[in-house]
């Protein structure tokens, strides 16, 4: 494949969440520009309305409007359907423990199995009652109202624990100290801070004193870079050419990928910097490049973890031995990304394993061929369809429609950036 032009990847899913969330608390109109349109982002705005918040549709190109209720919501007459999200789980826990109601959520079978505990757990030491039907997961009710103050030592670095604390001491008026074993990313404070709220970070630690009232905004989503990992994938594969992916966020949280790819031989250039709503915002110019394998330590993993698929595929391709440490997380994500990223890469003809909680992938120059099964997993299924972009491979996906989740014009981005050499997909 030789790549070209230009392509913008859909908004930052993580935003896209935290904007809508965010959003709703406050009273009066907000507009939120290059929302994410994708199955996910949509579970959040489903749910927001069952909460009585009026929320114009979600889709591509379209600015959507959000009219807040203020930090008080409504009861929903029914249970709140988180469908595929953990996003919309977890940081929806956050913002009903500080209501004056029950409500009862539920995911689909994958999310389900997804672990709500560390989330649950700090909203009962802050005041939440929450009811469980058995196991970690959903469907699970939380009773909400006034909280206490908390403070934290989350024992996992997780944003998505991180923005549902933050929401719960929101709407229910209590203060927050918050801490964790590294650093994740941080744009639930980054949304606060740029809304005037009273919320400090020093030495690690994250303070927010409620209080003041969530003003309506307008903001502009970034592109997401987990999206655009697997364009920047592509072209670093491909025979030739240039790619410049546009308006993508690169908040220093979630450029491990950029970092890794670097020490890999990786050639991207940030042009054109700027700042939208107090994330930092960059075009990326990508060349192909041969690629050397690298280790991926511990710390790292929070700044990356939605982009180790694609990292494990470049990695499949690299002169040498690539580790990543630490990387256990996957097991309970949308699949059991480990052992599928392993079991996967064998089946193209890569030497992979998935030891404990580490992964360990050598490169080779042999044309990738092998069916994939993507257990319904937008980024396994985007990660191996670059994969088949190589010359003389045949990367056959069990399916493609996951990519709704997070990236759903992927594959038509992928066959505009490049000429042949494609990857087939099936079902």
């Amino acid at each position: 494949m030789i790549v070209r032009g230009r392509v913008r990847p859909p908004g930052d899913k993580s935003i896209s969440h935290r904007a809508l969330f965010v959003a709703a608390l406050a009273r009066g109109r907000s507009t939120i520009r290059d929302l994410l349109g994708a199955d996910d982002v949509r579970a959040t705005a489903r749910v927001l309305r069952a909460l009585g918040v009026g929320i114009s549709p979600v889709k591509d190109g379209a600015a959507v409007r959000v009219e807040g209720r203020g930090l008080r919501l409504r009861a929903p007459a029914g249970t709140l359907r988180c469908g595929n999200s953990g996003t919309t789980a977890r940081l929806g826990l956050g913002v009903l423990a500080g209501q004056p109601f029950a409500a009862r959520l539920s995911g689909d079978a994958s999310l389900s199995r997804r672990p709500m505990r560390r989330v649950t757990e700090p909203l009962r030491a802050m005041g939440a009652g929450v009811t469980d039907e058995g196991g970690d997961g959903l469907p699970l009710t939380i009773r909400g109202g006034s909280l206490h103050a908390l403070e934290y030592a989350s024992p996992v670095a997780s944003a998505q624990v991180k923005g549902a604390l933050l929401l719960a001491a929101l709407t229910g008026g209590a203060s927050l100290t918050f801490r964790e074993p590294y650093r994740s990313r941080d744009h639930s404070e980054r949304l606060f801070a740029h809304l005037g709220l009273d919320l400090h970070e020093r030495d690690g630690v994250i303070r927010f004193q409620p209080g003041a009232a969530v003003p309506p905004f307008a903001l502009a989503v970034p592109g997401d870079v987990s999206s655009a990992a697997f364009l920047i994938g592509a072209a670093l594969l491909a025979r030739g050419g240039e790619l410049v992916v546009l308006d993508v966020g690169v908040n220093p949280t979630r450029t491990g990928f950029l970092e890794a790819i670097a020490r890999m031989g990786a050639r991207v250039e940030r042009v054109n910097l700027r700042d939208e709503g107090g994330e930092p915002v960059a075009d990326l110019v990508v060349r192909p490049a041969p690629l050397v394998a690298t280790t991926v330590a511990a710390p790292e993993i929070p700044r990356l973890i939605d982009e180790i698929p694609v990292l494990a595929v470049l990695a499949s391709r690299a002169a040498g031995d690539t580790v990543f440490h630490e990387v256990g997380e996957l097991r309970v994500k949308e699949s059991d990304r480990l052992a599928l990223l392993a079991e996967n890469l064998r089946r193209v003809g890569v030497t992979a394993e998935a030891r404990g909680n580490d992964l360990h992938v050598r490169g080779t120059d042999r044309p990738p061929r092998g069916r994939i099964d993507t257990a319904r997993d937008h980024r396994l299924a985007m990660a191996f369809a670059v994969l088949g972009t190589i010359p003389g491979a045949a990367v056959r996906l069990s399916e493609r429609a996951s990519v709704a989740i997070s990236y759903p014009r992927f594959f038509a981005d992928l066959r505009r950036i490049g000429e042949g050499g494609r990857g087939k997909g099936e079902g």
